[in-house]
């Protein structure tokens, strides 16, 4: 077996070149790697397989073949401990494999999975700069996978992002009817209930809680305010003094709030890390 000349759908791959040929073509399109080497009989049954696969999907994914013999940095990094060994690669992320032979129809129903994930992730790729085509991209995959939670969560974000606030919300619903919300429908409803507060008359509400310095609920609705102008850190303070004074009345409230905008917030939000520890200070 000999290393497949490179064409638009197979190519070979080296340590040297592996970022570029696999990392960042993966984020275009889907790659499909095969670890190989000249001694390996199975090889030489998988290999034709795959290629021929190349061929009848006309493109709809890249074979990239690699010679452990010629890439062992990577077949370390991979954890290649027998060949052949196959992953598939998209965004940047191994995120599905097998070792050893499988027959081709077998093969052809792993590659059909990979391809909607392929075009799942597209749809959130483009989910600003072409809504319409992400849009019906997922509703396309909702139609052949009507359970799948992943899929519903991705168009609920499209929605929220185009302000189709009841078309999101629907989703957000049937969602929750498990009794339950993944962690990025969490963020996505947060944001939800966070936009509804943008309207609020800041001035208004701040003139009624400094008249009322020692109404909760004023308080309250004054951080809610803040949220809605994105003022957070002034929203955070609010809370927090609320929760001191008032823990399991009022002051739950303020927490939530506070939790729900913690959800809306980058992961590595210098902020949130701040207040969740004053949070967890005032609540204990």
């Amino acid at each position: 077996m000999t290393d497949t000349p490179d064409t638009n759908w197979v190519i070979n791959a080296t340590d040297d070149d592996f970022e570029k040929e696999v990392i960042e073509r993966s984020k275009q399109t889907l790659c499909v790697v095969d670890f190989w080497a000249e001694w390996c009989a199975p090889c030489r049954t998988l290999g034709p397989i795959l290629e021929e696969l190349t061929t009848e999907y006309q493109g709809a994914f890249t074979l990239v073949k690699i010679d452990t013999e010629k890439a062992q940095q990577t077949a370390t990094s991979f954890g290649i401990q027998s060949i052949p060994a196959v992953f598939a690669v998209l965004d940047g992320e191994p995120i599905d494999g097998f070792n050893g032979v499988m027959p081709k129809e077998q093969i052809k129903e792993w590659i059909d999975k990979l391809l909607e994930q392929n075009e799942f992730v597209n749809a959130k790729n483009i989910m600003d700069s072409d809504p319409s085509s992400a849009e019906s991209k997922l509703k396309f995959l909702l139609e052949a996978n009507p359970s799948d939670a992943r899929i519903e969560i991705a168009l609920a974000d499209l929605y929220l992002r185009q302000d189709r606030e009841d078309e999101c919300s629907q989703i957000l619903a049937k969602l929750e009817e498990r009794g339950f919300l993944e962690p990025e429908a969490e963020k996505i409803k947060a944001t939800l209930d966070l936009k509804s507060k943008s309207d609020v008359d800041i001035d208004e509400v701040k003139a009624k809680a400094e008249a009322s310095p020692n109404d909760l609920e004023l308080q309250l609705e004054l951080a809610d305010g803040y949220v809605g102008k994105q003022q957070f850190e002034t929203a955070f303070e609010i809370c927090l003094e609320i929760v001191r004074q008032d823990k399991k009345g009022v002051g739950d409230k303020a927490r939530q709030l506070m939790v729900d905008v913690f959800r809306t917030l980058p992961a590595d939000s210098d902020l949130t890390s701040e207040y969740r520890r004053k949070l967890s200070t005032a609540l204990y």
